[in-house]
């Protein structure tokens, strides 16, 4: 039983939330950001799963604000932040845990998801347009295209860098309105460290890469990779070129394609419909 939470590399709100996990007899559901958001983007998404009877637990990476407010003005806390240093910072709150959790994540959360379903840490696992790992192949120019706003300076490997109104338009809100994208912005956008996507980038080039999943481990458990179909950060070819790679895993292994949807499509107004496809997968399998 874990009743205390060490506060070696977990912060106390994270803390927080494994004690009043590890408080009922409800399974957790560990929810993973990615790049350029916080764990409150998933507010609304934990109150949907509890809701449905799941205690929900809203990682942090290594150092995260608790507001945009914050991350703002003190955007150097997400510099050098690694794929494997964030991984493992997860994995250490996810064994903390007294009961083996399912686990969602979106783009580098995603990805994310996918890492620690292949160390054996998840019941069930749900990965929203994830970052592509070594393996993945295709390299849309959209992709690319987004991923030139940090990898295009050499220098931004060791910085925060967030992002302006026009690439987060681009990168994140292609799909809705004028007025939503500058809202959203506004809500939830927040630097990010410029590491990930260099490592990200150099994947299948790399052998010892830290952007690498275990895709075989008969201990990774149903996964489902949803795709949204206007995504321009990790378009339908990304997404569905890590379902093959999943495929081979003798667990189910499934995918899903939300029409018209964008890279926002865990935050947007649609999120919902996102929300629920992930919910009735997690059900058949928790």
């Amino acid at each position: 039983m874990a009743e205390n939470v060490s506060e070696t590399g977990v912060q106390d709100w994270e803390a927080a939330q494994v004690n009043r996990a590890n408080a009922t007899d409800k399974t957790p559901v560990v929810f993973v950001h990615g790049l350029w958001l916080l764990p409150s983007s998933w507010d609304r998404w934990a109150t949907l799963f509890e809701e449905n009877g799941y205690v929900a637990i809203k990682a942090g990476w290594p150092d995260d604000p608790q507001t945009v407010e914050e991350a703002n003005a003190h955007p150097e806390v997400f510099a050098r932040k690694s794929i494997g240093q964030i991984a493992d910072h997860v994995e250490e709150l996810i064994r903390k845990l007294d009961r083996k959790p399912t686990v969602i994540g979106h783009s580098f959360g995603g990805l994310l998801t996918q890492i620690l379903a292949g160390r054996g840490l998840a019941e069930a696992s749900v990965a929203i347009d994830p970052a592509p790992f070594r393996g993945v192949l295709p390299l849309p120019i959209s992709a690319l295209r987004v991923a030139s706003a940090v990898i295009s300076n050499p220098a931004n490997h060791n910085r925060a860098v967030p992002l302006t109104y026009d690439q987060f338009r681009y990168g994140f809100a292609n799909v809705v309105s004028e007025a939503e994208a500058n809202a959203l912005y506004e809500e939830f956008a927040v630097p990010a460290s410029g590491l990930p996507l260099f490592q990200a980038s150099a994947a299948n080039l790399n052998p010892w890469t830290e952007a690498k999943v275990d895709t075989e481990t008969s201990s990774r458990g149903p996964m489902l990779l949803i795709s949204g179909e206007k995504d321009h950060t990790v378009p339908h070819s990304i997404t569905h070129a890590s379902y093959k790679l999943q495929s081979r895993n003798e667990g189910v292994t499934e995918f899903a394609e939300i029409e018209n949807r964008g890279h926002s499509l865990t935050i947007d107004s649609g999120w919902r419909e996102v929300a629920d496809t992930a919910l009735e997968f997690v059900k058949r399998f928790t």
